[in-house]
C-alpha cells in the first residue's frame, strides 16, 4: 500500500491497485508529490519530523516566546519540504544540492534573526542592508515552497500582491496607494510579527500542528476504523441504511480529523462496495462520500485548519468558535441525512444485511475509550483550559488510552518485554509514525499559512481591506444582500483556485469588513465567509474529495461533483441566515459563551426549527420526492417553502410553513388514492 494511503489509514485491500494509484495521484496533484526515501535519510527524516513534532507539544506546555516559535515553525518547515518535495517530477525521490542548499539558506535566515535580539525586530521601520537580504531570500524561499506544496495558483496569487505593495501607487483610483519600497516591505514582513509571522503561523505554530498530531494519535490508534465498523453496526447493517452509515462515520471520522479528503477516502474505502450493493450509481455513491467528507471540514471537535483562525482574528475562545459551528453543523447533517433518506424510498433500497459486522455493543465494549479522545478536547475547555492546552492533554489521554488494548498500543507490548530490542521497537512503533505524521501532514498548510502571512501583511500595510469593502459596498448599492451575494460569489470564485486555509484568509482580510461595515455582527461575517471558503473542497478545479471519490467509485469526476452538489445543496442557504437578519445569529449561538448566558432561548430554538424545516423542504425539492414522487408544481412550492424557512422573519415563515403543509397534504392524498412514487433509477 502507498505511504499516502497509508498514513490516511485506509485498510488493507479494500481497494484495487488502479483505484490506490488514481486516488494518490490526486491527492499528490494537490498536496504536492512527496519524496518517499528510505535508508539512512529515511531514517534522519524520521527523527527530524518526530524531534519537531515534540518540540511543537513541549512548546505547548512550556513557555516558547512567540518571535522564536513561529520563526522555528516557518523555517524548519521550509528545510523539510525543499527536502521532502522535489523541485519537478523527473527529481521524485532523489534528494539533489540545491535542494540542500534552500534548506540551509532558511535556517540561515532563522539564525540569523534569532542573533539579531531586540535590536533585529526594533528596526523593522529602517532595515539594514543585510535584514533586507536575508528577508528577500525568506520571501522568495516562501514563494517557491507554496509552489511545490500549493501549485502555481496560489503561488500568483501571493505574487500578485506582494506587487501591488510595491506599485500600487501605479494603479488608478480606488485602487491606488502610496507604494512601499522592497526595504520596508522586507522590514515589515521579515521583522515584525504582523506580516510573515502574523496570525495565520501563529495559529499554524502553535493550534494547527497539535491537531494534525491529535488526529494522527486517533487515526493510528485505530479510532478511524472503529467509527466506521461502529457506524455501520449501529445503522443496522443493512443495505438500506448505507446512506445513513456514511452520513454517521463521516461525522464521526471528520470531528477529530478536521480532513475532508481524509474522511472522503477513509469511509470510501470500505463503503464504496456496499453503497454500490444498495443502488447507488458511482457518481450518486461518490457525491455522497464527499458531502460527507465536506462536513468534517465544518464538524465540532476539530473543524478545519481556518476555524482556529477565526479565533484568532477574532480575538475569541476556541470553545467560542465550536459553539458557533454546533448548529449549522447539525443542520449540514440534517440535511445530507434527510437526502439519503429520500434516497432509500425513492430507489427502493434493498433491506439486505450486510454480513461480518461485529454488534455496535460489542465494539463499544472494546473501544469505548476512543469516545473519550473525540470528545476529550471539549471536555478540556470546559475544565477552563485553554485551545492550546487541551489538545495537549487529550493527545497525552489518547496516548495513554491507547494501552487499554494490545492492537490500539501506540507502543507495543513486547517494546517492554525481552522479546524485542527496546529501541527497535520504539522506532517501528505507531507513537514514532504518529509523531512523524504529524508535522509531515502540517507541512503543505504551513506553508499556506506563510504565503497567507504575505498576502494579510500587504493588505495591513496598504489597507486594501477597507478599499475592497468600499468597492464592494458601493456595487451593491448598500444592499446587505447583495452585499452577502457578492461576497459569497467572491468567496467561492478564490476557492475554485487556492485552499480552504488560503481562501477563508485572503477573504477575512479582504471581504469580510464590507459585511461589517453593513451592520454584520464581526463573528458572524466571518463564519459565513468561512463556510462559503469550505465549499471549495467540492468545488473544482480544486475539487479533491469528489475526484477522489470518484476514483473509488468509479465515477466520473465532474458528475460527481455536481452529486455532491446535489447532496450540500440544502445546508448552502444556512450562512445567509446569520448575515441577513439579527435575528439569525442564534443560529450561531449569539457567538459567545458569555452572550449565549443572557440568550433567548426560545428565540434560538424556533429559528433552527424553521432553518431545520427549510432544510427537509429544501431536500424534497431538489430530490423531487418527498413522501412519493412530487408534481411539478409540488417540486418548485417545496423550494419556495424551503427558501422562505431559511430566511428570518415572520411573514416568510409563515409562507413557508403555509407551502410546506399544503405539499404534505397533496402528497398524502395523492398517496391514499394509489398514485405509483418510486423512480426507475438513479439520478
Amino acid at each position: 500500500m502507498s505511504d499516502t494511503l497509508q498514513k490516511m489509514g485506509l485498510p488493507e485491500g479494500d481497494l484495487d491497485e488502479e483505484t490506490r494509484q488514481r486516488v494518490e495521484n490526486l491527492i499528490k496533484e494537490e498536496e504536492g508529490d512527496a519524496n518517499s526515501y528510505r535508508g539512512l535519510l529515511g531514517i534522519l527524516l524520521t527523527v527530524i519530523a518526530v524531534g519537531m513534532s515534540l518540540f511543537h507539544l513541549y512548546a505547548a506546555y512550556a513557555i516558547v516566546p512567540a518571535q522564536t516559535l513561529r520563526m522555528t515553525h516557518v523555517v524548519m518547515v521550509l528545510a523539510f519540504i525543499f527536502i521532502t518535495f522535489p523541485i519537478a517530477l523527473r527529481y521524485k525521490n532523489r534528494l539533489m544540492w540545491w535542494d540542500v542548499i534552500f534548506a540551509g539558506l532558511a535556517i540561515a535566515t532563522l539564525v540569523y534573526a534569532i542573533k539579531g535580539g531586540d535590536n533585529f525586530t526594533d528596526r523593522n521601520t529602517f532595515p539594514l542592508p543585510m535584514d533586507v537580504a536575508f528577508g528577500s531570500i525568506l520571501i522568495l524561499l516562501i514563494l517557491e515552497a507554496v509552489r511545490r506544496t500549493n501549485g502555481l495558483v496560489l503561488l500568483s496569487v501571493t505574487v500578485a500582491f506582494l506587487l501591488y505593495a510595491l506599485f500600487g501607487d501605479l494603479l488608478p483610483p480606488p485602487w491606488t496607494h502610496k507604494g512601499y519600497d522592497l526595504s520596508r516591505l522586507v522590514g515589515f514582513m521579515y521583522m515584525t510579527l504582523e506580516g510573515i509571522f502574523g496570525v495565520a503561523v501563529d495559529v499554524s505554530s502553535s493550534l494547527i500542528i497539535l491537531f494534525t498530531i491529535f488526529g494522527a494519535f486517533l487515526q493510528f490508534s485505530g479510532a478511524g476504523k472503529f467509527f466506521i465498523d461502529f457506524s455501520f453496526s449501529a445503522m443496522g447493517g443493512k443495505t438500506s441504511s448505507v446512506g445513513r452509515t456514511v452520513v454517521l462515520s463521516s461525522f464521526l471520522m471528520g470531528g477529530p480529523s478536521g480532513s475532508g479528503v481524509a474522511t472522503t477516502v477513509t469511509v470510501g474505502s470500505v463503503a464504496h462496495s456496499m453503497l454500490s450493493r444498495a443502488g447507488y450509481e458511482p457518481n450518486a455513491a461518490g457525491g455522497l462520500l464527499a458531502a460527507g467528507g465536506l462536513g468534517a471540514i465544518i464538524s465540532p471537535p476539530v473543524l478545519g485548519a481556518a476555524a482556529f483562525l477565526i479565533a484568532e482574528f477574532l480575538k475569541i475562545s476556541y470553545l467560542d468558535v465550536l459553539l458557533m459551528a454546533t448548529i449549522p453543523t447539525f443542520l449540514f447533517y440534517l440535511g445530507l441525512f434527510v437526502m439519503v433518506e429520500i434516497d432509500s424510498r425513492k430507489y427502493g433500497m434493498s433491506g439486505q444485511r450486510i454480513g461480518g459486522l461485529e454488534s455496535a455493543w460489542s465494539l463499544a465494549k472494546k473501544y469505548w475509550f476512543h469516545f473519550f479522545s473525540l470528545i476529550s478536547i471539549v471536555l478540556f475547555m470546559l475544565m477552563g483550559f485553554s485551545p492550546i492546552m487541551s489538545v495537549f492533554w487529550a493527545t497525552v489521554a489518547s496516548f495513554v488510552t491507547s494501552f487499554l488494548r494490545s492492537d490500539s498500543a501506540m507502543i507495543p507490548y513486547a517494546a517492554f518485554t525481552r522479546r524485542a530490542p527496546f529501541w527497535k521497537s520504539i522506532y517501528n512503533s505507531k507513537l514514532v509514525e504518529a509523531l512523524s505524521d504529524g508535522f509531515t501532514q502540517v507541512l503543505a498548510i504551513a506553508a499556506t499559512c506563510a504565503g497567507a502571512g504575505l498576502i494579510v501583511g500587504v493588505v495591513v500595510l496598504t489597507g486594501l481591506g477597507l478599499k475592497f469593502s468600499a468597492i464592494v459596498i458601493a456595487y451593491a448599492g448598500g444592499s446587505l444582500f447583495l452585499t452577502a451575494l457578492f461576497t459569497a460569489l467572491i468567496v467561492w470564485i478564490v476557492g475554485l483556485a487556492v485552499p480552504v486555509t488560503a481562501s477563508y484568509i485572503i477573504c477575512a482580510v479582504v471581504a469580510a469588513p464590507a459585511l461589517i461595515k453593513l451592520g454584520v455582527p464581526e463573528f458572524a461575517a466571518h463564519m459565513f465567509i468561512f463556510y462559503y471558503a469550505v465549499l471549495s473542497e467540492v468545488s473544482p478545479p480544486t475539487a479533491l474529495s469528489p475526484f477522489a471519490a470518484a476514483a473509488i467509485c468509479k465515477g466520473n469526476p465532474y458528475k460527481t461533483t455536481f452529486q455532491s452538489w446535489k447532496y450540500v445543496a440544502p445546508a448552502i442557504l444556512v450562512p445567509f441566515i446569520f448575515v441577513l437578519d439579527p435575528a439569525g445569529t442564534a443560529l450561531l449561538l449569539m457567538g459567545s459563551t458569555k452572550a449565549l448566558a443572557t440568550a433567548n432561548w426560545t428565540d434560538i430554538g424556533w429559528i433552527t426549527f424553521t432553518a431545520s424545516a427549510g432544510i427537509i423542504a429544501l431536500a424534497g425539492g431538489l430530490q423531487n420526492w418527498f413522501v412519493i414522487k412530487t408534481n411539478l408544481i409540488e417540486r418548485w412550492v417545496l423550494i419556495g417553502s424551503g427558501l422562505a424557512l431559511t430566511y428570518p422573519s415572520t411573514s416568510s415563515d409563515i409562507a413557508g410553513f403555509l407551502g410546506f403543509g399544503l405539499v404534505i397534504a397533496s402528497q398524502l392524498i395523492r398517496r391514499g388514492r394509489g398514485q405509483p412514487g418510486r423512480s426507475p433509477g438513479m439520478m
